[in-house]
């Protein structure tokens, strides 16, 4: 449908808490297709709607271009229902255009959602699959992925986080 312009750290939308889906209608079913075209144009692994300025219960997971037997998913609505494990990796964010650090997530995550349909479904993954899901579920809760970042790299990272949220 249309590519959407993400919304960039330093715009205090990122830190809302997205509000549920009443109904899955068309004009969300538009807003997921502008999303897919909005990841494939910045070919990220993830986006949540609120990376362009829609403060709704919804992301979309695609780690296709990482791995041939991933197709996109849509969550609506979704909630995390248990998680296991602990593993530090490196990660990065459409919001946040050429910085990457490393942090530490569960390595193991329960969802459920609702799917583009509005049909209830329920996924136990790992690896980058659950670090997607729970850095695009942190965009939901007003979270950024460099609330888990060090002290030490934060400090480090300030100068280039005052130009990219002054640039917004």
């Amino acid at each position: 449908m249309a590519v959407r312009p993400i919304v960039k750290y330093g715009d205090p939308v990122l830190r809302e808490i997205s509000q549920p889906v009443a109904e899955v209608n068309r004009e969300i079913k538009s807003l997921v297709s502008d999303m897919m075209d909005t990841l494939n144009h910045a070919q990220g692994l993830g986006l949540a709607a609120v990376q362009v300025g829609v403060v709704k219960r919804i992301f979309i997971v695609d780690l296709s271009a990482i791995d041939i037997n991933a197709a996109l998913r849509v969550f609506i609505n979704p909630e995390i229902v248990e998680t296991r494990d602990q593993i530090e990796l490196e990660e990065g964010c459409l919001s946040f255009p050429g910085i990457y650090q490393s942090c530490t997530r569960p390595a193991w995550v329960k969802v459920r959602a609702l799917d583009i349909e509005g049909r209830p479904f329920e996924m136990e993954v790992e690896g980058m699959t659950a670090r997607a899901i729970l850095h695009e579920y942190d965009h939901l809760e007003g979270k950024l992925f460099i609330d888990y970042i060090s002290p030490i790299a934060r400090t480090l990272l300030r100068g280039r986080l005052k130009k990219l949220a002054a640039a917004s």
